[in-house]
């Protein structure tokens, strides 16, 4: 499944964030939010030829293979509806392959994974356990940004990283601390739990700037979701018992269907 395996390796060998940069190729970002840099220099190192990963890369490769196909085995029949195919395939592999690299700051076993491509009309949100492949809380309905869609509910279509822009960023977050969140919804004020979120892709490297966060909000119900100012925000009481699992060494991944980035897996 892994169809790139020089790609990984030198993401693993560098320990940088390389691999997950493809994460921006696909992304639907508004013109003039995010330069083109990175997108092009991660394209132009993907298709570079690099010599051919030794032994040790290979097992590499082939650990980071199994862990993913041993996930999509045991998830696929239990996380319905899926936008895409490869939504799942998508997000643990970025998961296993971050950890690798990362194993000081993947402490937790847990993943709370988004499926964008889905209305927030329908439950989209689960926290996986990915060491015992158990899905542990889940579907539920889960916000989007209001800079990414144009009406109060539907499906996001646009996503950035940039300021101000309160739309949502996609790609895998490594999650942080605890702190008492405060919000305002209909002209009222309002506190919840809130989690820290480190956005370790390109397309979100300036999460905690932004102040993107997961938290509880009231907008949220189990049958639908309001819009955050870019927080893939769940239920207040959902919150409450969720987040301090997921807290100071959990993942996050927020998946869209994004056709450049569905071709490369």
């Amino acid at each position: 499944m892994v169809k790139r395996p020089n790609q990984v390796r030198d993401y693993l060998k560098n320990g940088s964030i390389g691999a997950l940069a493809l994460l921006c190729v696909g992304s639907r970002l508004v013109p003039g939010t995010s330069q083109n840099g990175p997108v092009l220099s991660a394209a132009v190192a993907f298709a570079a030829p690099k010599p051919a990963p030794d032994s040790t890369g290979y097992k590499v490769l082939d650990a980071l293979a199994t862990k993913t196909d041993a996930a999509l085995n045991a998830f696929q029949n239990a996380v319905r509806p899926l936008s895409h195919p490869k939504a799942l395939q998508t997000a643990f592999h970025s998961y296993f392959a971050y950890m690798t690299a990362h194993p000081g700051e993947v402490t937790k076993p847990f993943l709370y994974f988004v499926d964008y491509g889905l209305p927030s009309t329908e439950p989209r949100g689960y926290v996986f356990d990915m060491r015992t492949l158990q899905v542990v809380e889940g579907p539920f309905t889960v916000a989007h940004g209001r800079g990414s869609s144009t009406t109060q509910y539907g499906v996001p279509t646009r996503f950035s990283n940039a300021p101000g822009s309160a739309m949502t960023s996609l790609g895998l977050y490594v999650a942080e601390s605890l702190y008492q969140f405060h919000g305002k919804t209909g002209g009222q004020s309002y506190s919840s739990i809130g989690l820290r979120l480190k956005g370790v892709a390109s397309t979100n490297d300036k999460a905690l700037a932004r102040g993107v966060v997961a938290h509880g909000a009231p907008y949220v119900t189990p049958t639908k979701a309001g819009r955050s100012e870019g927080c893939p925000a769940m239920e207040q009481s959902r919150a409450q018992r969720v987040l301090p699992e997921i807290a100071n060494g959990g993942m996050v991944f927020l998946f869209a269907p994004e056709p450049n980035l569905l071709s490369e897996m």
